[in-house]
């Protein structure tokens, strides 16, 4: 267990020799530090809690405490369909994911039509330079998250299906053999979830020096993390989260504010 878990625990009130009930321990971190207890942490514990490195959990292990962490971030979570089980590969910029996203962005307007407030290419395959997995993310904002029947039916029928749900968040992605080209995310057009992802785009579109190091760190995680996808994701959370932090400074310092739908 290294020290900033240790510390962590201290300070989430979990005696770091004495775990017992990784499940709660967890909890409690989650409790004191929010979005910064993740799921590697979870991991850890288990893996502590069996005498075991984390690099040997099970692939039934790591689901099954996947699926607990985040419906217990949010208890309407739900998987739709099974995992990919693709690796995680980083590679250089791509100018052609700027065609991609335009490509899908023409689609999905014909489908959707006045359903979609706002589609927007996002992640990191809409920062210029930026080294990604080659796969463009879209957000698509509608007025009502939970009217599914106004979004759903429509970005299904061009082929990519809903994949899981949450409370806020609905993401959709091509099916095997499909290629797996893009990922669709749909948020409340006006919801805090708009916003931060716009916002974290644009400062890294702003800051080549903030994404450099975001793309520095992205390749460590997916060196560590290669067969797991969750884990690399999760694997980022700290250094977006202070991304994020710097991000709404600028915002306060410049006056950004999200663009008008594109």
């Amino acid at each position: 267990m290294d020290p900033d878990l240790r510390q962590r625990l201290v300070e989430a009130g979990v005696d770091p020799a004495q775990v017992g009930d990784p499940a709660l321990a967890w909890r409690r971190l989650a409790d004191a530090f929010g979005l910064r207890a993740t799921l590697l942490d979870r991991y850890v514990l288990e893996a502590a809690a069996r005498g075991l490195a984390m690099d040997d959990l099970s692939v039934a292990d790591r689901r099954r405490i996947a699926r607990e962490v985040f419906e217990a971030r949010d208890p309407l979570f739900e998987v739709i369909g099974p995992s990919s089980g693709d690796p995680v590969e980083i590679v250089p910029y791509d100018p052609a994911w700027a065609a991609t996203f335009t490509r899908w962005h023409e689609r999905l307007a014909a489908a959707l039509g006045p359903a979609a407030v706002r589609i927007e290419h996002m992640g990191s395959t809409a920062v210029e330079g930026l080294a990604a997995k080659p796969v463009v993310d879209i957000m698509v904002c509608v007025p009502e998250v939970e009217d599914e029947a106004s979004f759903l039916p429509a970005i299904e029928g061009i082929g990519v299906p809903l994949r899981s749900r949450e409370t806020a968040h609905r993401y959709f992605r091509p099916a095997p053999p499909d290629p797996r080209e893009v990922q669709i995310h749909v948020w409340q057009a006006g919801s805090p979830e708009e916003r931060v992802h716009l916002l974290f785009r644009d400062y890294l579109r702003a800051h080549p020096a903030a994404r450099d190091a975001y793309a520095a760190m992205k390749a460590e995680a997916a060196r560590l993390y290669r067969s797991d996808r969750i884990a690399y994701n999760e694997a980022k959370t700290g250094h977006i989260l202070d991304a994020i932090e710097a991000a709404e400074r600028w915002a306060a310092a410049t006056g950004w504010a999200p663009g008008r739908p594109a």
